[in-house]
């Protein structure tokens, strides 16, 4: 099939009071795409680049820590890796503003893990606004960790609460939990908040987001006043930051801005004369040269699984993943597309919060996101680790 040429055409007029809101919308989201696409076409401004004036050698790691390190193939620190474990191993609260795709998992496990080796007393908790990025931490936790003799347990909603329940009695040195789960174990006594004096809150403007900032508030509420506390957000907001105040003292900030990851990725509009033929002009993309793997945002849980299904029947390798889906079977898809098993992934917005995914050739925004947050979210997936990528708007 010939390649497709994805250059805006006429741009479609909008009117109408009953569509003023999504009017407004996409004349931001018009805004947002092209102030990146006049960006990318000028020449590129010298500018000052962080580089590391660390090597992970140079943190004073124990001997199996750093064997798993450099069996993971970590060389030199990305900035917020080589700013934050220093301050975190010096045992001081810390604020790091930074997207997925920064490194800034790897940024607090392995200064705590660092922390356990050297004392098995202390106990770390971790709290992730979704199952899909509680499973990748603990999971990245588990690979750091390998052979240093360190329990861990996670407590996500969707799975075997029995198993949860037992690795607790375990008395884990980390746990990695959601909000709703935490707080359900919280209730029957499971989890005791009192023994964790290491505490990190992970991704928070997405937890406010979802509506955790009164479960987070109660947490809070329960740790002991001696801790460690770490805070990670993309943005701070109004209601993150009358989180920070009860959570942290005297806080060193580490920043990492966002700009240059979406400076690797293309943006552009697809424009939608026919709805009825949307779904055609989407598989008329996925057929063309280069959109190997490639993520699909939706606004539905039924609407996503709905399109996965018709792609499928049209002979597409795709898989879904949205909240009516057991955390089984989204890891599940989630693991086939890691490992190109299938071709397209389909997801919601929630779903879809904190996934880590390599080599996205694709973005596809199948429906609108409801902000520009949520627009930059989703083409993150794309363009990381200094990577190109390429983000495709639906526009009707």
């Amino acid at each position: 099939m010939q390649r497709q040429s994805f250059r805006p055409q006429n741009r479609p007029r909008f009117g109408g009071n009953p569509r003023m809101q999504r009017t407004l919308a996409k004349s931001e989201l018009m805004r947002v795409i092209d102030a990146s696409k006049r960006a990318q076409s000028e020449v590129p401004v010298e500018e000052d680049v962080y580089k590391a004036t660390n090597t992970f050698a140079d943190f004073g790691l124990s001997e199996g820590l750093m064997a798993n390190i450099t069996y993971k193939q970590y060389v030199t620190p990305t900035p917020i890796q080589d700013q934050a474990i220093p301050a975190i191993r010096e045992g001081r609260d810390l604020i790091g503003t930074a997207q997925t795709g920064t490194g800034k998992t790897a940024a607090f496990l392995i200064p705590l893990i660092e922390k356990i080796v050297q004392d098995k007393a202390q106990r770390v908790l971790v709290i992730a606004p979704t199952r899909e990025l509680a499973f990748q931490i603990h999971k990245e936790m588990r690979e750091f960790s390998r052979g240093l003799g360190i329990r861990s347990a996670m407590l996500i909603g969707g799975a075997n609460e029995w198993r949860q329940r037992s690795d607790m009695r375990l008395d884990p040195h980390f746990v990695v939990a959601t909000p709703g789960r935490l707080k359900d174990f919280i209730q029957t006594k499971v989890v005791r908040m009192s023994a964790f004096r290491n505490v990190v809150l992970d991704e928070v403007d997405q937890m406010v987001d979802i509506g955790f900032i009164n479960d987070i508030k109660f947490f809070i509420s329960l740790l002991p006043p001696e801790r460690q506390s770490l805070f990670f957000s993309a943005t701070i907001s109004g209601k993150v930051n009358d989180i920070l105040k009860d959570f942290v003292k005297n806080p060193v900030t580490v920043s990492i801005k966002a700009n240059k990851i979406v400076e690797t990725i293309r943006q552009d509009v697809i424009y939608v004369q026919d709805r009825n033929k949307k779904v055609d002009m989407l598989h008329d993309l996925l057929n063309s040269e280069g959109f190997d793997k490639v993520l699909v945002f939706g606004r539905t849980k039924w609407g996503v699984q709905k399109l996965a299904d018709e792609l499928g029947r049209r002979g597409f390798r795709a898989g879904a993943i949205h909240g009516n889906k057991r955390q089984n079977q989204r890891q599940y898809v989630l693991t086939q597309f890691m490992r190109s098993e299938i071709q397209v992934l389909l997801a919601t917005d929630v779903a879809s919060r904190g996934l880590d995914i390599p080599d996205v050739s694709h973005v596809i925004n199948f429906d609108l996101p409801e902000t520009i947050d949520d627009y930059t979210h989703r083409i993150g997936r794309t363009g990381r680790a200094n990577k190109a990528g390429i983000a495709l708007t639906f526009v009707e």
